[in-house]
């Protein structure tokens, strides 16, 4: 009995058991189709997370003042400066892509007929590159902004509609701080949402450092921020930016010098942690399955015993007997799991279609992790059921009631 007759007479057993063949089938449909779908849900969650973080600025170090035991004149003299910002620029030169620091102060505002407490930041040119921020009107506080201490502001989003109805309304218009008139020069809006865990809350003015300078009693830069060129550069820059600082302070003085690198590593660590979780409960899933798969060929098994005595008597050989009901097998489990796969990868595909700004990436890994599971579930469970076949006493088979 050649292998093509082995397959045929397993197509013909399968396609008259029909139903039994479908249910059989249908473990791996869902397990397969597990495996993709969630490896397409990890791997978009975590690419999405880590996309959250990077928009956040790339490749950012940020820097600012801890702690130290000191008198007031001494903390005062602690808090990181302009001066340091000017330093990490003029001693990291081409090394790094900008150096940027920022102010910030509270002041009262007249907004929608009420005084309302105001966070007012005074930044520089380098800001919104540092930053990664989305300008939705006008444009950006810039080098001259900076030198000629003009009173311009850049609004967030929710301040501008607030205050003028919408973004593009708002620029041109006039604000008032501290008694000053700011022309508003720009709206714009974090390109991920820190929801006021940084120095941006949702109603924030932006304004020249210079300018803010004269309003705040003290020079105190909080945050620093300096960006690497390169993810692989951010780890030593960062202690090149926390020696720079340290060594224009006094010893007592410490400093908060970090990157978004350690965040990123436990988001990705976080990410590989749960696809391992989700694909052991799918591989739970498959072993079910397979089992599913045993237990059925072990009935066919007992129910064709007759025909396998007949086969054996007319001249079939263990072997052809084995390769058939492993044949039988294999079947189901490679066509479940072809189904499955199909099902797998058109779910993330007909998202795609629905929603073409949010594309679902499919692991083609994954893919072919699905369809070699399913082969060696066939395999492995398929085996017991056939070799008990093959075992069976041709003579004692043929007398089976």
């Amino acid at each position: 009995m050649l292998n093509p007759e082995s397959l045929r007479f397993s197509l013909q057993a399968l396609r008259a058991n029909k139903v039994r063949t479908i249910l059989t089938a249908l473990g791996l449909v869902i397990g397969n189709a597990a495996v993709i779908l969630v490896v397409t849900i990890s791997t978009t969650a975590r690419e999405f997370v880590l996309d959250q973080i990077r928009a956040v600025g790339s490749n950012l170090i940020f820097a600012q003042y801890e702690a130290g035991n000191a008198d007031n004149a001494q903390v005062n003299a602690d808090f990181v400066k302009i001066a340091d910002v000017e330093a990490v620029r003029q001693q990291l030169g081409s090394r790094i892509v900008a150096a940027t620091g920022v102010m910030n102060i509270f002041t009262q505002m007249r907004v929608q007929g009420r005084q309302e407490d105001i966070q007012v930041n005074g930044v520089d040119e380098y800001y919104p590159v540092v930053r990664n921020l989305l300008l939705l009107s006008g444009r950006y506080v810039d080098a001259n902004d900076v030198s000629l201490r003009a009173k311009v502001a850049m609004l967030t989003e929710k301040l501008a509609r607030r205050l003028f109805g919408s973004a593009s309304a708002a620029v041109g218009q006039q604000i008032k701080i501290q008694n000053l008139q700011f022309d508003v020069i720009g709206v714009f809006r974090e390109r991920t949402e820190s929801f006021g865990l940084s120095e941006l809350s949702s109603e924030t003015v932006v304004v020249p450092i210079t300018v803010l300078r004269y309003f705040s009693p003290l020079e105190r830069i909080d945050p620093m921020y300096v960006q690497a060129p390169r993810p692989e550069d951010v780890e030593p820059l960062t202690q090149q930016v926390r020696h720079i600082i340290e060594s224009r302070h006094r010893a007592g003085a410490r400093y908060k010098v970090e990157n978004l690198s350690a965040i990123l590593d436990a988001a990705k660590k976080i990410g590989l942690v749960l696809s391992l979780v989700l694909m052991v409960v799918s591989a739970i899933a498959l072993i079910i399955s397979g089992i599913g798969i045993m237990n059925i060929m072990l009935v066919t098994v007992t129910e064709r015993t007759r025909e396998i005595g007949l086969r054996m008597a007319v001249g079939a050989s263990r072997r052809d007997v084995l390769e058939q009901f492993l044949t039988e097998a294999i079947l189901i489990s490679v066509g479940g799991g072809v189904v499955g796969i199909g099902i797998g990868v058109g779910v993330p595909l007909f998202i795609g279609l629905l929603f073409p700004d949010y594309p679902v990436p499919v692991s083609v890994t994954s893919i072919f992790v699905a369809f070699f599971v399913s082969l060696a579930v066939g395999v492995v469970f398929g085996i017991i059921p056939a070799n008990r076949a093959a075992r069976l006493n041709p003579t004692e088979a043929l007398r089976y009631e």
